[in-house]
């Protein structure tokens, strides 16, 4: 008995220092920032969606959304046809990578995973999957000591390349030396610019809006017809739900 009580002490005091450990763990990740939704803004999606085949759709596919339903955004056919397709895409194909899949795993350890619903995948406890998104194409910095010359903050040892750095520029993190459980620990701060991208700062982070809110609309294009239909229906539900109210009180009204 004595060597049972003992062994589930023990257990129980290595589950506290596990969960110590995740929760300083947690403390040092990077706190997501909250995506801007311009998923109603018609001028940011297609400024989001000629980034999206500008700088994305080279190595990552979107093989359930196809060109011509970016006339929900405002472009008409033969827009797409002149800014936004390959020589060999029609506007009626769906946006699938030039990319060589084997050449892609062989350069990057993985065949890059396809964007159409990346927003609705990426949701976790720091937030929705814009907020990550918006979050990551803002957190790159080089990174000599990995393949590609970049690392990132938001997803560490990460083996995409930082495919928007001429807008961007050259960035570095700042950490801060603090003491947490009584060590020394360094703490991000924020970012210092080391040479500038063809982009201002907020230049870059209007355009990574853009490009995020551009992905969120992809995932579900319906979505801002649905919350439309959805407010219409509560209100119409509301209303019914006091006319009935009301004639129940008359049916019953001389019923005692």
């Amino acid at each position: 008995m004595k060597k049972l009580i003992l062994g589930v002490l023990a257990a129980l005091t290595l589950s506290f220092a596990a969960t110590s450990a995740v929760h300083a763990s947690e403390g040092n990740e990077l706190a997501w920032d909250k995506a801007p939704n311009k998923t109603n803004d018609l001028a940011a999606l297609q400024n989001g969606a000629k980034l999206f085949v500008n700088y994305c759709l080279s190595c990552h596919s979107a093989a359930f959304m196809r060109y011509n339903r970016l006339r929900d955004i405002g472009l008409t056919e033969q827009q797409i046809k002149d800014n936004l397709l390959f020589a060999t895409d029609k506007v009626g194909d769906t946006m699938k990578a030039s990319i060589d899949p084997k050449q892609a795993k062989e350069w990057f350890g993985a065949n890059p995973p396809d964007l159409t619903l990346i927003t609705r995948s990426r949701s976790g406890h720091g937030g929705t999957g814009a907020d990550y998104l918006y979050t990551y194409l803002r957190s790159y910095y080089p990174d000599p000591s990995k393949p590609t010359g970049w690392n990132n903050l938001a997803f560490p040892n990460v083996g995409m390349p930082h495919v928007l750095w001429e807008l961007q520029g050259n960035r570095k993190p700042v950490y801060e030396e603090v003491e947490q459980h009584g060590h020394e620990v360094q703490v991000f701060k924020g970012w210092e610019q080391v040479s500038p991208g063809t982009m201002t700062p907020l230049q870059y982070e209007q355009a990574v809006g853009d490009l995020v809110s551009y992905l969120q609309w992809m995932a579900e294009p319906a979505q801002n017809t649905r919350v439309r239909v959805g407010v219409w229906v509560l209100l119409f539900l509301l209303v019914f739900t006091f006319f009935a109210w009301r004639l129940n009180a008359a049916f019953w009204k001389d019923v005692k």
